[in-house]
Order: structure tokens, then sequence, then C-alpha cells
């Protein structure tokens, strides 16, 4: 057998569910079966307008987030074996670069990404094998195995916004990372508000994260006095984190915070976009600006961890199971505001 089902990305909106060619390994790869693959924000918008990361050629492989079983090992992988359940993260830092030296690996300057989830199989390349693929408990089945990636970069941003307990954390943007945002928030300690505009993804904000409270922003345009009504003595939130990825809901942060609050922009915005902030209350009110892109092997294992121990309930974020070659619909449903996760099954 030499031949696999796959979805190939041959430009903006256009992919197609076809026969390829079975990925080769060498002696320090390996290949992995799929099993379950999930959508993601990230595939969303890459469906719709390229990615200059992660699409590097045409036609592409399609799809990041994934869990299986080794199908086939190279020769020198000694720590895995044919029929191990496996995740891998979708990327692998240097290890030495300047960044990597100073241990900020996820702004590796030859992070190796790995693309091509929505197929029957996948090939890990040698760096992402050495430091992040890692077994799956047996306890673990594969669509919760799958949230890992998603995951880490949470657990990142979470621990890079130092959330303590007792704070009141705010939430703008509850798709599948802002709710995971809800959960480590809630995890922590914090007394957490999230905000958006979807039923849906406002009923996961309490049912799946836990928030404390949900602001609806289909039906407040000026949610600001709202956000401050809900925290002690209506100084403002402790955090905001920014889970949207758009200039203008950037700018509004600024607002929700209290001196010395932190604003943390983790969606990413289109490149060559700017915002403008109000200088005098970013300066003379002490408020905190942070941004955490990606993640690094350390919250790879901890995401796995996290999952394996059933602090989230991550199988609640699946609203749909499709068939990968069901692709244009699961994107059609995810921009339709009907769906928070899709497992595609090859």
């Amino acid at each position: 057998m030499s031949k696999m089902n796959a979805v190939m990305y041959y430009g903006p909106n256009i992919v197609k569910y076809e026969q390829v060619e079975i990925p080769e390994i060498n002696d320090n790869e390996v290949l992995v079966k799929v099993d379950t693959a999930l959508t993601c924000g990230t595939d969303v918008k890459t469906y719709h307008r390229g990615h200059p990361v992660l699409i590097k050629n045409i036609p592409s492989g399609f799809g990041h987030e994934f869990a299986g079983v080794i199908a086939a090992k190279g020769k020198n992988v000694k720590n895995f074996a044919v029929g191990d359940r496996v995740v891998a993260g979708n990327s692998a830092p240097c290890g030495k670069c300047y960044y990597c030296q100073i241990g900020e690996y996820n702004l590796c300057e030859h992070l190796e990404f790995l693309n091509g989830a929505y197929a029957e199989y996948i090939k890990v390349p040698e760096k992402i094998v050495n430091c992040n693929l890692h077994k799956i408990p047996d306890h673990v089945d594969f669509e919760e195995a799958a949230f890992v990636e998603p995951l880490a970069n949470v657990v990142h941003g979470a621990e890079k916004t130092e959330i303590l307990p007792g704070m009141t954390v705010g939430v703008v943007g509850i798709g599948p990372i802002g709710l995971m945002f809800v959960k480590m928030a809630k995890l922590k300690g914090a007394t957490v508000i999230a905000a958006g505009r979807n039923p849906l993804k406002l009923k996961l904000a309490q049912e799946f994260g836990g928030a404390d409270h949900v602001i609806d922003l289909s039906k407040n345009d000026t949610p600001e006095l709202q956000f401050k009504e809900l925290t002690p003595e209506k100084k403002g939130l402790d955090v905001v984190i920014e889970a949207v990825g758009l200039p203008e809901i950037w700018e509004r942060m600024f607002s929700l915070t209290r001196k010395g609050g932190t604003v943390h922009l983790f969606g990413g915005c289109k490149a060559g976009t700017k915002v403008q902030i109000d200088t005098r209350r970013l300066h003379y009110d002490g408020i905190k600006v942070i941004s955490v892109f990606h993640h690094t092997p350390l919250y790879i294992k901890e995401s796995l961890r996290l999952i394996s121990e059933k602090k989230l309930d991550v199988k609640k974020l699946i609203t749909h199971r499709m068939n990968i070659k069901d692709i244009d619909e699961a994107i059609k449903l995810h921009d339709a505001g009907k769906a928070i996760k899709i497992a595609l099954k090859p």
C-alpha cells in the first residue's frame, strides 16, 4: 500500500480530498496512523487566506492537531515502538539558536512546524520525535489526546500571565482557546468573567470553563461598565485576556483593567495591522502588557498531564464528528458559529 486519502490545500478556499503518496520516513522519523484530528481557528484562517509559515508549498498537507498510532518507525528511533498510541506537538525548536539558548523555545529562529494531520497518515520529523512526541496514557482516548497541542498554548499563556488565587480575570473571545483560558484561570483559583457573542460559546464558558459570570456582547456594545461592576470595589479586572485577534478589540482591553492590571493580548492579529493605545493609561496607571505566542516542549508535557489527570473535560468542546473528506462543511460550520471543535476521522 503506497497511497492514502488526505486533504490537500491548494490556495485560499480551495482544498481537495484526494489520494496521495504515504510519506516515506527516514531512520530518525516515525509514521503515525491518524485516529483523530481536530479543527482549529488557525486552520480556519489558513483555509480562507493561506499561512506564511504552515503553508510553504502548494499543494500542502493541512491540519496540525492530532493523535494516533505509530505505524512505522526509523531504525534509530529508540523510545517508541510500532503500535504505540502517541500525540505530537506541531513544532520543535532547534535547540541551538539565541532564543533556544536563553530558554525561549517558542521564539526559536528555526522552529520546525508539522502540518498535514487531515490524512490517514502523517510523518513526524526527527526534531519533533526527539522532544515533542509522547505516548498517550491508556486511560486517555485519542480525542482527548488531540487537544494536547492547543491546550499547550493556553497553559503557556496562563503561566506567563501569572494568574493568582483570588484574582478577577476577564476573557474576551470564547472560541476554543478562550474557553480553555477560562478553565485554566479557574484552575488557578481566579474569579472569571467570560465575554462573547455566540450563545453556544457562552453556555460552554460556564459548563466547560466554570465561568463565574458571562457577558453577552451581542446585547451590550459598551461592556466596560458591566465588567467593572463585577470586580472588587468596581476597580476593574486584575487580568484581561484577549482571545479574538482583532486590533479594534485589542484597543478596548485597556479600559477593562484596574490600575496595575495586566492586559494579555493573546489573539494574533493579521500582519501589518496597528493599534492605538492611551499612553496616559498605560504609563500612569501602570498597566502591564504581555503577548504570548505558541508553546514549548515543557508546556506540551504539562498539557498532556492536565488532560491525563482529567483537570479539563476537553471532549465537551467537540461539537461535531466528521470524516476528513467533509473539511469544507467543517469550515462552514465554524464560519457560521455552529462549531467549537470538530473531530475529523480519516
